[in-house]
């Protein structure tokens, strides 16, 4: 659309990346924000889809009335309405632009969305893996509150220190209310489960605040410890991805390196699906490595990051039910008729 306009130009005058794509940014961040939002609606259409066909009862699980559960179709059809109305959002922004219309007027017209589009709740698991849409969020509301939509300065929410800490707090926050979740029920329920879970979460917020650290103070020490926590923070949430949320890699099982009852009749796929959870698990090494594409702005190389984790949370989606259910199953929790504690005898007997 941009070369369409005409606003794209490679020249070292170039008033696309650094003064086109600013004046954009609002609608980047919101098209960023909604795009892993409805992506991850998308992938949660694709695991009632898969839910359905194995046969997992995810309704029972997630307590869903059966008369107001969405369909994964509805969910389809949600997400292609909303993505629509992102796009068309943004063609008319690039339009206005182009035809001279002021900017003050024309950036306002992001911001409608967010009147538009909500969200009735997010489970804290799912935020986990949603946090750049949560800091473009953020980018957004200071964007408008600021009042810079009207200055057009693009850079002062960037530049500004509080705002700035503020977009490191917000990355902290899922996982600190997951964390305290999790301490939560250790009190009431007095499970350590639950306290070595919260580690888990706790090990993800040092490995984060190493990362902002490094890119503060980029120097050999802190590039170091960000290794070290990060591996140790992946290793951590390795373990507890297959064998507690997943219940794989169980050793006398029957079938090698799973469990004993799979959903799936073919095996590769969990061998897989375990593999490419490993792989997307290390996407934290993007930071370190700092690898960039040729030609590729480096703020689609981050969504890009950001879209493979929202992929790799769909796929625990679907393992964390699979394995949930076959537990209420052997619990007899997913029946209504559940078998008593003595033999039933007919009259004769």
């Amino acid at each position: 659309m941009a070369h369409i306009t005409g606003m794209y130009r490679r020249q070292p005058d170039s008033i696309y990346m650094e003064t086109t794509y600013p004046v954009l940014r609002q609608v980047a961040s919101f098209d960023i924000m909604f795009s892993l939002l409805f992506l991850h609606f998308f992938l949660y259409g694709c695991n009632i889809f898969m839910w359905r066909k194995a046969r997992i009862n995810y309704s029972f699980i997630f307590e869903l009335a059966p008369t107001k559960e969405l369909k994964y179709r509805d969910v389809f059809l949600i997400c292609t309405t909303s993505m629509t109305a992102v796009v068309g959002i943004m063609f008319v922004h690039l339009s206005l632009v182009t035809k001279g219309h002021s900017y003050a007027q024309v950036q306002a017209i992001p911001g409608l969305l967010l009147l538009v589009v909500m969200l009735d709740f997010f489970m804290a698991d799912q935020l986990c893996s949603q946090v750049p849409m949560l800091r473009n969020l953020e980018y957004v509301a200071c964007y408008y509150i600021t009042g810079s939509y009207k200055t057009q300065d693009y850079g002062y929410c960037m530049r500004a220190k509080h705002y700035r800490d503020l977009a490191y707090a917000v990355s902290f926050l899922p996982y600190y209310w997951r964390a305290m979740q999790c301490a939560r029920r250790w009190f009431d329920e007095g499970q350590t489960n639950h306290l070595v879970n919260l580690g888990k979460y706790v090990s993800a917020m040092l490995a984060a605040g190493a990362k902002v650290a490094y890119e503060k103070e980029r120097s050999i020490g802190w590039l170091c410890l960000v290794v070290v926590m990060s591996s140790a923070a992946t290793v951590y949430q390795l373990y507890w991805d297959f064998v507690k949320d997943w219940g794989l890699l169980q050793m006398n099982s029957k079938n090698p390196w799973l469990r004993n009852e799979l959903m799936l009749r073919r095996k590769f796929i969990y061998y897989f699906s375990m593999g490419l959870n490993l792989i997307l698990r290390l996407a934290w090494l993007q930071t370190v490595v700092h690898s960039t594409f040729e030609h590729v702005d480096y703020r689609v190389t981050g969504l890009f990051l950001a879209a493979l984790e929202v992929i790799r949370r769909g796929l625990w989606n679907f393992y964390r039910l699979e394995n949930e259910h076959l537990n209420n199953a052997g619990k007899f929790r997913a029946v209504k008729t559940v078998p008593l504690p003595f033999h039933e005898v007919d009259e004769e007997e």
